[in-house]
């Protein structure tokens, strides 16, 4: 099989949604199918992989880690597009990429389908809160009802998004397909050389949270769960990974809540190396965030054989619905905190739930999803013949 992928976002931009393609893209070719996906170019340097169509992109100030593809460079695609015989067509996001895919398929006739990676309703007022709560949610909904309706078929991560996509009115066919977890992932890390690296001391008890640094990660209350954490263990720590705009707000926060001794900003992390490493830094991974469609480092974490505390909101809720390997939390300080408690106080608690979760997260195999994924579309090709 021949699938042509198109995206507004890709490596070296770290974000869930290129850490889906890229497992897929890696996990479809070794079962054998052909992958080209058009992305943007980016001002860093990277390395490509696979078959990878790079377009000119310019700034976005609303969002400066990420990049507008130029439309007339994705049409002069056209002719060598042409003859490379796809199968289908796969829309990754909901900007240019949409727009420039609906172009591709009906130029190559291709069946279209779209992975509903991000939950905009509950995203896009951090973004532009100069505009009401109540009319971007309006406006969220109608966008994205319009653009799912354009394609034959629809991929979701969770059963959480699937129930919202069905709220909306929308009824194309629907797919549940998370990512998984690739072998990778599984291989040890080694938290007392990123402790070292990093100058923490080997006894010092510490939470671990990965991912972008955005507003709607609600990291915010993450800092206030810590606040009462070193109430009762004064030197805590809380490791936090990752980059992004809500950074100069955690900044001020740390300063205000008076926790600048308490938590240490490392930045990003290179995935094949020092993320493994970071995971395995801290006794428990910490995780709030309202707005995650699956909630991917909850696995990776898992992975590695550390507690996960997080609340069950929207995609976390598959994998946390049983509770293996982690224990799932109100979005309450005092309740928040007390399950951090448990695992930091008690080292058979500690121990047991990591080898509870290295179990479970066993079971989100990339592969097996990846043939799910395969099916998919061998499914909408033939019914769009």
């Amino acid at each position: 099989m021949r699938i042509l992928m198109v995206s507004d976002v890709y490596f070296p931009r770290i974000n869930g949604v290129s850490t889906s393609i890229k497992t897929f893209r890696k996990e479809l070719a070794e079962l054998g199918h052909d992958i080209t996906l058009i992305a943007p170019e980016y001002p860093e340097d990277h390395a490509d992989d696979g078959k990878l169509i790079r377009i000119p992109s310019r700034y976005l100030f609303v969002d400066p880690e990420d990049r507008m593809m130029r439309r007339e460079p994705i049409r002069d695609q056209l002719p060598y597009l042409a003859v490379q015989d796809f199968d289908i067509l796969h829309v990754q996001t909901p900007f240019v990429a949409h727009y420039a895919g609906l172009e591709l398929s009906r130029a190559l006739n291709l069946p279209r389908v779209v992975t509903y990676h991000t939950h905009f309703e509950e995203y896009l007022y951090h973004y532009l809160p100069y505009l009401p709560k109540s009319f971007m949610r309006f406006a969220a909904r109608w966008f994205n009802r319009q653009q799912c309706n354009d394609m034959d078929a629809i991929i979701v991560p969770s059963t959480a998004m699937l129930d919202i996509l069905r709220q909306y009115g929308i009824n194309k066919p629907i797919d549940i397909i998370a990512t998984g977890l690739e072998e990778h992932f599984f291989k040890p890390g080694n938290g007392q050389r990123f402790r070292q690296i990093h100058g923490i001391a080997e006894d010092r008890p510490a939470l671990v949270h990965i991912g972008r640094l955005a507003h709607e990660k609600n990291i915010d209350f993450l800092l206030r769960v810590l606040v009462d954490v070193r109430k009762q263990i004064p030197d805590i720590l809380l490791i936090i990974a990752g980059e992004g705009p809500a950074l100069p707000h955690l900044q001020k926060l740390v300063a205000e809540l008076n926790l600048q001794q308490n938590v240490k900003f490392v930045g990003y992390l290179d995935r094949e190396t020092e993320l493994l490493d970071c995971y395995c830094a801290g006794q428990a991974f910490v995780f709030a965030s309202r707005t995650e469609t699956q909630g991917l480092v909850l696995l990776e974490a898992m992975a590695q054989g550390t507690p996960v505390v997080s609340t069950s909101i929207l995609g976390t809720r598959d994998i946390l619905e049983n509770a293996r390997g982690a224990l799932v939390a109100d979005e309450d300080t005092d309740d928040f905190s007390q399950k951090v408690l448990s695992i930091l106080t008690n080292q058979q608690t500690q121990q047991q739930l990591g080898r509870d979760a290295k179990e479970y997260a066993a079971t989100w195999s990339s592969r097996a999803f990846a043939e799910k994924k395969q099916a998919f579309y061998e499914k909408t090709i033939q019914q769009s013949a």
